[in-house]
């Protein structure tokens, strides 16, 4: 199999060193190809490059190689992305019957599957006739009362070094600042995804060989002035907005080993950095104009696509570094999370987008549940928000056509009325409506966690209650109160009790999907063969065998079925709370509509029933019909308002029990049951905790048997109770490196463990192999140092290569000179040289076996031995004659090789008998 399995995929041999083809006078030879795509070996193994008749999108997925099928591993996309490149130490590649570009976000979708194509799903139109809040007291996305100055700063396209990029990035933003306002300001960073770099028309193309600075003639895609509706909204009403530039990370990322996370946080603090300065003591181009007016101790960070996952790498590095400044709310947009990171501490809301044609596997929801149990006593609050017909691009106007300076584009694209995401379905937003939906989430969130203005609680409360300014938009939102203002009763991760579970229903605990691989332990969720409808449980590309969300599947065939959860003493006083909820989502295997009933029971037998559906459509499946990534299958959810409990002794309350009598048979996922009211709580950088880094090593492969390498992962102090953390080693890891995935567990006091990696040593030449270890999901620990380098040193001697002389009649026709290694080699062994006439003349008596003829005769001659064969080919094409005549002689000189040992120039003789 290619590269190992799909659950392996990683960041490819290239992408991870940057290694690129040899840089002999003369290009690597071609040793397998099609029409689209070719197989040269290079210093690292095999590069693999497809050719693309147009240029592949700049998306925020990853760009996939696919062999045969099976997803290789992260491509390197050129400049102009017509050709994408990956380096293999697998041979397979040379049999490659069939490569092709697939994207990390639509694995499972049939091949060339059009989005647009999708049929209607029976529950289309129940959502477009969806259940609505109430509205806001106060409309979000509404001016203030402050007028809003605009002004820009530019630094240079290559202004700071970025460590986790390795190369310079620009310092560039478009700053938002409430006219009269006096006192420091909350300050909130924007940060846009990754889109296209430059646009117009190089002056030189051929000078257009580095992706960013643009070349002349080109200029830069100013992405950070698409937000502009939030961004008013936020400084009319009082809060500093600087939104800022992050081609040069667009430009590089796919050199990076996470996929620029780290460059992206780098980039912020950055910036953060810049106006500390002109904030204190001023200067820059601004003077003294923000003297006194920002406060570095409330900030907010938004980002869209990938600028979602740096920002939330940029509050967890804010924390690993001290907390210096004061982030205390992120905000990810259609994000992506490649490496399963969690972001304790901080307010946070994840927005997604129902039709995202990119981020298509909606893989944000995972910092939401990764999130909310990862810290014991975390005071912070967390949502997400689902929006109806929105799509990845459509919030920023400079990636929206019509509004955007460059070219841009529906990454949904199609205009289908029948597909609940397509352009001219009813439910789909348009670009505008989109961007005030956008306009009232972002300025929400941050007047209500940076401004504490409490009128925006029920925004994200889980109560759907609507921001006007909206307008028809059907967002679904998802809440975790904070810890003070909630009471949990089951997480629904774990077998219920013994006892627990009556009538004709079962409760299984359930994780993943089918397909991936996982360590869960558990069964899977669901059976599907497209990831992209499974949010909560496909997996993570850097951190492929952490285990997903842990849920109970109920499942049930009569209407006496009972899961009973029972309230311990002590926590049997619920009147401070706002209302009982819980996360659900139909089983998609099951009908598209079910319902359960929530019944709270007293201490005196006193009981309260509600169905499900008279407050939530939680039960009902999201729009589409089981294609192209839809439906999604997304928890969300089930909010009963204490109040309405009437009857039951709220002072002790003894149980909460989901009954299957509403629905004779059916099946539902549920997670998360308890008491809350919702509540701003605590909310800063999360200095307390300690951080987690795994360590760099390199090792010789050896020559026999197993031998292991050790890793260290290191905390930065002792804690008192027990941490936890996720490691797996990721990348291609071919034959030599073993497959390590399992939970690090710190007891108190313990600040380092040993993850052993075996090693498969051999005899033959190979090329050195990278490799990862990946931390992810910690539980009461943050991520420093998440990534760990490997490197498997490749320590066999480079074979001998012994090429004689040739001896053939003329009527031989295709012959090889006699070529033989000393021992085979994990390499492609490549060589060539130049024929040169002796008594023998090039077109009457011989020709190269590339020569058709044509044109002045072609004097190159190439050998090769394929991998793990000590006898290969060196070809040359003898041509027969009538004439009788004596022996005529040639030569063959070799003055490159590759992969073995040969001393150069090699003068072989190639003698032609007559056979006249």
């Amino acid at each position: 199999m290619i590269g190992r399995t799909a659950r392996n995929l990683s960041l490819g041999i290239a992408v991870l060193l940057g290694v690129g083809p040899l840089t002999a006078t003369a290009a690597p030879p071609v040793v397998a190809q099609s029409n689209q795509w070719d197989v040269r070996p290079v210093a690292g193994g095999y590069q693999l490059t497809l050719h693309l008749d147009a240029p592949a999108p700049m998306r925020a997925s990853l760009p996939l190689l696919e062999v045969d099928g099976v997803p290789l591993g992260v491509a390197k996309q050129s400049p102009d992305r017509k050709t994408l490149t990956l380096v293999s130490t697998d041979p397979a590649v040379l049999k490659a019957r069939d490569v092709r570009l697939v994207w990390s976000g639509d694995l499972g979708k049939e091949a060339g599957r059009n989005r647009s194509i999708g049929s209607a799903g029976p529950t289309d139109a129940d959502w477009l006739k969806a259940r609505r809040g109430p509205l806001l007291p106060s409309d979000p996305g509404a001016l203030g009362e402050y007028k809003v100055d605009t002004a820009e700063y530019n630094l240079g396209d290559e202004a700071v070094y970025l460590p986790g990029l390795k190369h310079r990035s620009e310092l560039r933003g478009k700053v938002y600042s409430p006219r009269g306002a006096v006192g420091p300001r909350p300050l909130v960073v924007f940060l846009h995804g990754r889109h296209e770099v430059c646009y117009g028309e190089p002056t030189n193309p051929s000078d257009n060989e580095k992706p960013w600075p643009c070349p002349p003639g080109m200029k830069p895609i100013p992405s950070y002035r698409g937000y502009d509706g939030p961004a008013t909204a936020l400084a009319s009403n009082g809060y500093q907005v600087v939104s800022i530039s992050a081609n040069a990370i667009n430009g590089w990322d796919s050199d990076a080993y996470d996929a620029g996370a780290q460059a992206r946080a780098e980039l912020i603090l950055d910036h953060l950095a810049l106006w500390r300065k002109w904030s204190t003591i001023g200067g820059g181009p601004f003077g003294t104009r923000f003297v006194g007016r920002i406060n570095l101790q409330n900030v907010g960070l938004m980002g869209h696509s990938r600028g979602g996952e740096g920002v939330a790498r940029a509050a967890v590095l804010n924390a690993d570094r001290g907390g210096q400044y004061g982030i205390r709310a992120v905000l990810p947009l259609a994000p992506t999370d490649f490496a399963r990171a969690t972001v304790p501490g901080v307010a946070m809301s994840v927005v997604l987008p129902y039709c995202d044609g990119d981020v298509s596997d909606l893989q944000g929801q995972k910092f939401y549940d990764d999130t909310r149990y990862s810290v014991g006593g975390d005071l912070a609050p967390r949502s997400t928000v689902t929006v109806l017909g929105a799509n990845h691009n459509f919030f920023n106007t400079e990636w929206t056509p019509g509004q955007s300076v460059a070219p841009s584009n529906d990454d949904w694209f199609g205009d289908e009325k029948e597909s609940p995401c397509g352009a001219k379905y009813a439910g789909r937003l348009t670009a505008k409506q989109q961007q005030a939906v956008g306009t009232a989430y972002v300025a929400g969130f941050f007047r209500l966690q940076l401004g504490h203005e409490t009128q925006f609680l029920a925004q994200f409360d889980g109560s759907d209650s609507r921001a006007a300014s909206a307008g028809k938009a059907v967002v679904r939102v998802v809440s975790q109160a904070p810890l003070g203002l909630r009471r949990d009763l089951n997480h629904f991760d774990k077998a219920l009790p013994k006892g627990a579970v009556s009538g004709k229903l079962s409760a299984t605990v359930c994780a993943g999907v089918s397909g991936p691989a996982r360590r869960s332990g558990v069964p899977t969720c669901m059976e599907t063969e497209d990831w992209g409808n499974a949010p909560h449980w496909d997996t993570a590309w850097f951190a492929a065998q952490t285990p997903t969300t842990a849920v109970t599947k109920l499942k049930w065939t009569g209407t006496n079925g009972v899961a009973r959860v029972d309230v311990p003493a002590g926590q049997r006083d619920v009147r401070r709370f706002a209302a009982l909820t819980f996360r659900a989502a139909p089983d998609p295997a099951g009908a598209p509509k079910t319902d359960l009933s929530v019944r709270v029971v007293d201490g005196n037998g006193r009981a309260a029933a509600v169905p499900v559906s008279a407050v939530s459509d939680a039960l009902v499946r999201m729009p589409g019909n089981n294609d192209i990534g839809l439906p999604k299958n997304l928890l969300r959810t089930v909010r009963i308002p204490v109040s309405s409990l009437k009857g039951v002794n709220l002072r002790d309350v003894r149980a909460v029990e989901l009954r299957t009598d509403r629905v004779a048979s059916g099946s539902a996922y549920v997670s998360d049951l308890g008491f809350s009211s919702p509540g701003l709580g605590l909310s800063a950088p999360a200095v307390l905790l300690p951080k987690l880094s795994a360590s760099s090593v390199a090792v010789k492969e050896g020559d026999k048997g197993t031998h292991t390498v050790d890793f260290w992962v290191r905390m930065s102090r002792p804690s008192i109770r027990p941490v936890s953390v996720y490691v797996e080693t990721n990348g291609e890891l071919g034959e030599s490196v073993g497959d390590v995935a399992r939970q690090l567990v710190f007891k108190p006091g313990q600040v380092r463990q040993k993850v052993t990696v075996p090693i498969t040593a051999n005899t033959r030449d190979s090329y050195d192999l990278p490799f990862n270890l990946v931390l992810s999901a910690p539980h009461d620990g943050l991520l420093d140092e998440s990534f760990g380098h490997g490197l498997v040193i490749d320590d066999d001697p480079t074979p001998t290569l012994t090429v004689g002389n040739l001896k053939a009649t003329e009527k031989a026709g295709v012959v090889s000179f006699p070529v033989k290694l000393s021992a085979p080699s994990d390499k492609y062994v490549s060589f060539s040289g130049v024929l040169k006439d002796g008594t023998a003349v090039i077109r009457k008596d011989y020709r190269g076996v590339g020569d058709d003829g044509t044109g002045t005769a072609d004097r190159t001659i190439e050998g090769s031995v394929e991998p793990g064969k000590t006898t290969g080919e060196f070809l040359v094409k003898i041509l027969d004659d009538k004439v009788k005549e004596p022996a005529e002689a040639f030569t063959a000189v070799i003055d490159q090789v590759d992969g073995a040992v040969l001393k150069l120039p090699k003068t072989l003789t190639a003698t032609i008998t007559d056979n006249d």
